[in-house]
């Protein structure tokens, strides 16, 4: 006997993809990790703590050096004000601090209110918690909602909503009135946001990212959820904090016990001291990002190949009609891996009703070489797509 919900899930399209450049030696642009191995005083902490420091379990909750230090970051950067006591768990990475919310706060037959695209362990997480999705779609050029959307999302008496910002794979820093909108949803019908903003510290130019936490109404109701991985470019770490009210926190904090208990004492102490002595990579990481960013948009613009704006996350997105590709997304992502040599993700795998099968995401955060190559064989597999 399986679990139906699980036992019916694909392999994810991230491993698909990343498993085909592997076997075929092909660019990947496809998975979301940088090339870059990340703050070298971070990873020094780290070593240096498994050396010298404390190896055993260390708090349910997570070390109190750390949890300050998110609280502090958060006060710092964002304007919060947060006890780092009542209302910060450490788990390990935002997947799991995703679990721990759904498993803890989602009763069976509550409403969950979702953007597409979206992350794919929302769904299945949801579903085991009992919940049953309202999906709200997306389009691009804008990836934004509006009141009418919002009011049919809510129509059934939704009690919580899943938000990413920014989002991936859009790479959309949403604006305050959108969020203000979402806001006044929320109280109007006493639902819990549930907020995933891994990508907070990845913003470009004059994108500003507000936690929904911070908007009226919003300090009690709201689970903001962050990840040290995103945020230092360490994505194996799988470091990450959830933060809400106290009641909230209580809950979460009892899901998480039951679902990792805690996350490795040393990464925590290393993610602790970056949190605190980290400012200029916080200044210098997005401006670094921005300039990979445009070394890829602006070598597809010189093929041809239509690509959306990119205010945050490590990902831009080729429209594909308009760069000249008459395939789907997932068509022209196999023949571009298997015969020309670049992995990279569909769009339509973010979605489960209704597909947007017309954009394809790259990941820009690579070596300048890796992106030269990935413009040049995309531009292959534009031509092999064309020849047919």
């Amino acid at each position: 006997m399986t679990n139906a919900i699980f036992s019916t899930i694909p392999t994810t399209i991230f491993e698909e993809m990343s498993g085909l450049a592997r076997t075929l030696g092909a660019v990947n642009l496809g998975q979301g990790f940088p090339d870059a191995p990340g703050p070298e005083a971070i990873r020094a902490k780290a070593a240096e703590a498994v050396l010298t420091g404390y190896n055993q379990y260390p708090p349910m909750a997570g070390i109190p050096e750390l949890r300050r230090a998110v609280a502090g970051h958060y006060r710092r950067h964002q304007g919060l004000d947060l006890d780092w006591q009542a209302e910060v768990t450490v788990t390990s990475g935002a997947t799991e601090a995703l679990a721990a919310a759904f498993f803890g706060l989602v009763e069976p037959g509550d409403e969950v209110v979702v953007f597409q695209p979206f992350y794919d362990a929302y769904l299945p997480l949801i579903r085991r918690a009992g919940g049953v999705p309202r999906l709200v779609s997306l389009q691009p050029p804008s990836w934004r909602f509006d009141r009418a959307m919002l009011e049919e999302a809510f129509s059934g008496g939704a009690k919580f909503v899943v938000l990413n910002n920014p989002i991936n794979p859009a790479g959309v820093v949403l604006p305050d009135q959108d969020l203000a909108l979402l806001a006044e949803f929320c109280v109007a019908h006493d639902a819990v946001a549930i907020c995933d903003e891994v990508w907070e510290q990845v913003v470009f130019g004059n994108a500003v990212h507000r936690p929904l936490i911070a908007f009226p109404g919003m300090r009690e109701r709201t689970v903001k959820i962050g990840s040290a991985g995103k945020m230092f470019g360490l994505t194996g770490w799988k470091v990450g904090f959830l933060c809400a009210a106290p009641q909230l926190t209580h809950t979460l904090a009892r899901a998480h016990q039951f679902l990792t208990f805690t996350t490795p004492p040393n990464l925590q102490a290393a993610v602790a001291w970056g949190l605190e002595n980290s400012e200029a990579w916080f200044r210098d990481m997005p401006r670094d990002l921005e300039r990979s960013r445009d070394r890829l948009v602006d070598g597809l613009s010189r093929e041809g190949f239509a690509v959306l704006p990119c205010q945050g996350t490590y990902f831009v997105n080729v429209d594909l009609p308009a760069s000249g590709v008459t395939e789907a997304d997932r068509d022209f992502a196999l023949r571009a891996v298997k015969h020309a040599g670049v992995a990279a993700i569909p769009v339509s795998a973010f979605y489960e009703e209704q597909p947007v099968t017309t954009i394809l995401r790259l990941c820009f955060p690579k070596h300048d070489a890796t992106l030269d190559a990935g413009v040049e064989r995309l531009a292959k597999a534009r031509d092999l797509s064309r020849a047919r």
